[in-house]
């Protein structure tokens, strides 16, 4: 039951991103939805006690 659990929480997190990437392709304003789906990563991340900031590339 856990497995299956897994791999329907793996094939969920599959498909945001490949719909997140689809919104990217087509956005109007790329940068805007690039800010948006950040500011949303973030947000699931920082709820799930994920640290930011280590992984941040400051180019």
């Amino acid at each position: 039951m856990e497995d299956e659990m897994n791999e329907s929480v793996l094939k969920d997190q599959i498909i945001k991103e490949f719909v997140n990437l689809q919104r990217l392709k087509s956005a109007a304003d790329r940068d805007a939805e690039i800010a948006y789906q950040e500011r949303v990563l973030r947000a699931r991340m920082q709820s799930l006690k994920i640290a930011t900031e280590d992984l941040e590339i400051n180019a």
